[in-house]
């Protein structure tokens, strides 16, 4: 249970130490970029992909690339949605997005259905719904922002997750599939701000993404881990790390920030809390 408290912990930290660092002038694009090379080089380090006996010829890359850019586009949607939308709707969002990932299991990948799966993502739907149209004190006013940067995370979250469940139903390893999508989304976010975008890069952003890295891959890979040692409990660890995370986020935002929230936001965040806890009934 230590791993999935870690986990949470990193989780709602990516997302904390976002909203300050955007705050205290720091660019959320160039945090992007740095991001993934601390990411990468901990998931290489980490995991240890077989690296040596990678099938060009055979490694699914168009996936790969898609995925490369949506990592680096739902982040920047994740820093838009705290700026906008402050940090509890913002990780109760996130951690709803796995049901769009369930719907299209169904649809997609033909996953069976049955009644909790069914009751809890309509709990979350509704839930999303809740937050999406509610309001937060201590955070921007540009509602407008606020709820496209919600549904972005949402839907981008659900995204990334269906693509990596394809790759793996390709026969590519989730160790190896993050490392070529961290190395990747490092190259394409770095061409766009350097090159496209063309900003002076600055050593504190460097820094300040590095670090950022770090916590982004512990997340994963405590996630993974517990996985692994809790394989016969998926429910279990599915439900802790999801719980915790909206546990936390609610937390960092009303003591850190200072967020207050309306009875539509309380309301989701106690359906999202039921809908989570009805997938892991399911699982």
């Amino acid at each position: 249970m230590g791993l999935i408290v870690l986990a949470a912990c990193c989780s709602v930290l990516v997302s904390v130490l976002l909203k300050v660092l955007k705050s205290k002038g720091f660019e959320p694009l160039q945090l992007i970029v740095w991001n993934y090379v601390s990411a990468s080089l901990l998931c290489f380090l980490w995991f240890q992909p077989d690296i040596a006996h990678l099938s060009v010829q055979h490694t699914p890359w168009w996936l790969i690339i898609v995925l490369a850019m949506a990592l680096p586009s739902v982040f920047l949607l994740l820093a838009k949605s705290l700026q906008h939308a402050g940090i509890v709707k913002t990780e109760l969002a996130q951690r709803l997005s796995v049901v769009l990932s369930l719907l299209a299991a169904f649809f997609i990948f033909h996953e069976a259905m049955s009644t909790f799966k069914v009751l809890g993502m309509g709990l979350g739907l509704i839930a999303v719904a809740l937050i999406v149209m509610s309001k937060t004190e201590h955070v921007s006013v540009n509602h407008r922002k606020a709820w496209s940067g919600l549904v972005g995370v949402w839907a981008g979250y659900a995204l990334i997750d269906i693509l990596l469940k394809y790759t793996s139903s390709l026969g590519l390893k989730l160790p190896m599939t993050l490392n070529l999508v961290f190395i990747l989304a490092f190259v394409f976010s770095f061409v766009y701000v350097y090159v496209f975008a063309k900003q002076n890069m600055q050593i504190k952003n460097v820094l300040g993404g590095l670090l950022l890295g770090g916590f982004n891959f512990a997340n994963i890979a405590l996630y993974v881990q517990a996985h692994v040692l809790l394989k016969d409990s998926p429910a279990i660890v599915f439900a802790g790390m999801n719980l915790l995370v909206v546990v936390f986020g609610v937390l960092s935002g009303m003591i850190i920030f200072k967020e207050r929230t309306d009875w539509k936001a309380v309301l989701g965040l106690i359906l999202g809390v039921l809908g989570i806890l009805c997938l892991a009934k399911a699982m």
